[in-house]
């Protein structure tokens, strides 16, 4: 029995499953919405999650963030569980969570493509990473690694380095080194396969891409190939049907995209997560608790939800159902722990 098997035996079913969910909280104010209220107690002590994903309502200042990040580890280590991912998209540019003035507005990572400059990239990662980990935060739901080439896509835009794989490549595992190697928190590299050649926001829609792999292989999967090659930590799913891969299944919930492709083709074995799966590009065709489950079975070791307990509670609910069916197998669910245990090894306090 290696240590990790030992840490994982210690858990019950119900926390194993709960180390696959990665949540966030809401208060009724937005004064609520930065404690640790009912609704985010119910995620340690009644979902025991494994991670807790930090949107702009939870964040006011540095002295708020550190209070309920420590709150969290010290609620979450009195019932005995290994230490929580604390996540927050942190892009630069337009998608931030922690603003000034109490925070640092880094470029959009458009603007460091520009430069051609892949130090640059590195450096603002860097400093995102740090002021992150300042504030007990320790995952970054960022590199964008999409590949901006469709002008009428409305959700990626400045997001991404640029219109280049080779350049987003090269900028995209640059701010894998500044997150990982200089800031010490753990990259996560999105929207895989490929979000960039969209002209739907999958949050409203599910979005359709007719690319073969030949296709996906020269232009949308080139940065992942690279991060994968640079030791990134984690992997964010898209919420994209690729007709030509599966004709039946996003890429969030298709065993050929996540299992075929980036475990088996790829090599990746790092931590594979879902977008959130309150998007509209998956409640609106599977429902959450359903999604949930055809996540695991497709790959995904961790389970995003942001918003609304009644719908977290359903997903784990629907996990449940489905080791105690066997349609989700104790080996299947403990693959997926025992990754989310050696991340936690590796890039957090001790798992004993």
């Amino acid at each position: 029995m290696t240590d990790i098997d030992a840490v994982l035996s210690k858990l019950a079913p119900a926390e194993r499953i709960g180390q696959l969910l990665f949540l966030g909280w809401q208060g009724d104010t937005d004064d609520e919405s930065r404690t640790v209220n009912s609704h985010a107690a119910a995620l340690i002590d009644d979902l025991a999650v494994g991670g807790i994903i930090f949107m702009g309502r939870n964040i006011q200042d540095h002295a708020q963030m550190r209070a309920v990040t420590s709150e969290f580890q010290e609620r979450n280590a009195s019932h005995g569980r290994p230490p929580l991912f604390l996540g927050v998209d942190q892009e630069g540019g337009r998608v931030n969570r922690l603003n000034p003035p109490h925070f640092t507005r880094e470029p959009a990572p458009k603007e460091i493509g520009d430069t051609g400059n892949a130090g640059a990239a590195r450096k603002s990662a860097a400093v995102i990473g740090r002021e992150l980990k300042s504030v007990g935060l320790n995952w970054d739901f960022a590199p964008v690694l999409d590949v901006n080439n469709n002008p009428k896509n409305p959700v990626i835009g400045s997001r991404s380095y640029g219109d280049d794989p080779a350049l987003v490549a090269s900028m995209g595992v640059a701010a894998v080194e500044g997150f990982q190697k200089d800031a010490g928190i753990i990259a996560c590299g999105k929207h895989f396969p490929g979000h960039g050649d969209t002209d739907v926001d999958s949050h409203l829609a599910l979005p359709i891409v007719d690319h073969d792999r030949a296709r996906l292989d020269a232009v949308e999967l080139m940065p992942f190939k690279a991060a994968i090659a640079a030791g990134i930590g984690s992997i964010l799913t898209a919420h994209i049907r690729f007709n030509r891969i599966d004709p039946g299944l996003p890429a969030t919930l298709s065993p050929a995209i996540l299992t075929g492709i980036l475990r088996q083709d790829l090599g990746y074995d790092g931590l594979i997560t879902t977008d959130c799966l309150e998007m509209r590009g998956i409640t609106d065709h599977w429902g959450a608790g359903e999604a949930a489950v055809l996540a695991v079975e497709a790959g995904a070791d961790l389970l995003l939800a942001c918003h609304t307990l009644k719908t977290q509670v359903a997903m784990r609910d629907a996990l449940v159902n489905a080791a105690t069916s066997g349609r989700l197998s104790e080996e299947r669910i403990n693959k997926s722990v025992a990754r989310v245990l050696n991340a936690k090894r590796r890039w957090l306090t001790a798992v004993n």
